[in-house]
């Protein structure tokens, strides 16, 4: 198999690519390098399977000569910074909602027909049922990031009805592991390692929300993809449990072995559009036979102990 890999270089993308090409396939990576490090490709760049195009999704023609000749795409890349999406509300709508047209219109351009689309839980809004179902009644959005995803999943599933696409778009947690560059358990880790004795903390703590570990999020997208039927299939992917942002940050300096002052910013959200709580409903990827292996407080210390260990990271984001 010969999978063309959008975002490549970035915390998700780049273990997917030593995923694919530790199965035995051949990876074709592209990226523009804006927020993915060069650094995380440096065990895919040893191997004879991969090949790099350095390229912007915005760029349809770029995009359709890298893509050429593979069988299926796995579409990673995109504005992943919900935070301030409406500080430059167009990023959204280029990087998410255009880049994913033109990754479809390179598709059809080669006659590939298969893609894995990383889409998010943040289009759920903040929803009335928890666990939150694939089929939740539409939501009101509350982020430019989750309207633009949820743009991207209705080109892909219109892309399928009209020509014949099979789609697997599977709707994330926060995803933490090695190689994570951003979210609050890097922000939290990078801060303490600033100053050790006082921590701030957007909202009031309580917010609670469900997270994921990398490797357990590639194995799911891997075995639905797999196992994927005809038409756009829609995967929430998550574990079956929540914790608040106390929570993690007791763990966090627990394991920094360090007490800090906590200052809390105050309200129930950490910024305009933020879910105070996020937990989905994961039955559905379960009956194909996946379970994750990490729990929460794993992935957090496995995510802490990674940071520390590569300091580099922390220090090039600050």
């Amino acid at each position: 198999m010969r999978a063309f890999v959008t975002g490549c270089a970035g915390f998700i993308g780049s273990n997917l690519t030593d995923r694919l090409l530790g199965d035995g396939h051949q990876v074709v990576g592209y990226d523009n390098l804006s927020t993915g490090r060069e650094e995380f490709l440096e065990r895919a760049r040893s191997h004879r399977g991969f090949r790099f195009y350095r390229g912007d999704t915005l760029d349809l023609e770029s995009i359709a000569r890298a893509m050429k000749d593979s069988d299926l795409v796995f579409h990673l890349a995109a504005n992943a910074d919900v935070r301030h999406g409406l500080e430059h509300p167009r990023v959204d709508l280029e990087q998410n909602t255009l880049a994913t047209f033109n990754v479809l219109e390179a598709m059809r351009a080669n006659g590939i027909r298969r893609i894995a689309f990383a889409s998010t839980g943040s289009i759920y809004g903040e929803p009335l049922a928890f666990p939150t179902p694939e089929d939740a009644p539409f939501p009101v959005q509350t982020s430019l990031y989750g309207a633009s995803k949820l743009a991207c999943e209705g080109l892909i599933a219109a892309y399928c009805e009209g020509f014949g696409f099979q789609a697997s778009i599977f709707r994330f947690v926060s995803i933490l592991g090695q190689r994570y560059t951003h979210g609050h358990v890097f922000d939290f880790c990078r801060s303490l390692t600033l100053d050790p004795s006082h921590l701030r903390v957007l909202g009031d703590g309580h917010q609670r929300k469900s997270y994921l570990e990398v490797h357990d999020c590639i194995e799911a997208m891997l075995l639905a993809m797999d196992k994927a039927a005809e038409g756009a299939t829609i995967l929430n992917l998550g574990t079956d449990e929540v914790c608040e942002v106390n929570d993690s940050i007791a763990w966090i300096t627990a394991r920094l072995g360090i007490s800090p002052a906590i200052e809390y910013a105050g309200g129930v959200r950490g910024w305009v559009g933020d879910s105070p709580f996020i937990l989905l409903d994961c039955r559905k990827m379960r009956t194909l036979g996946w379970t994750p292996r990490y729990t929460i407080r794993e992935a957090i210390l496995l995510t802490v102990d990674y940071l520390i260990a590569n300091p580099w990271l922390m220090e090039a984001r600050s």
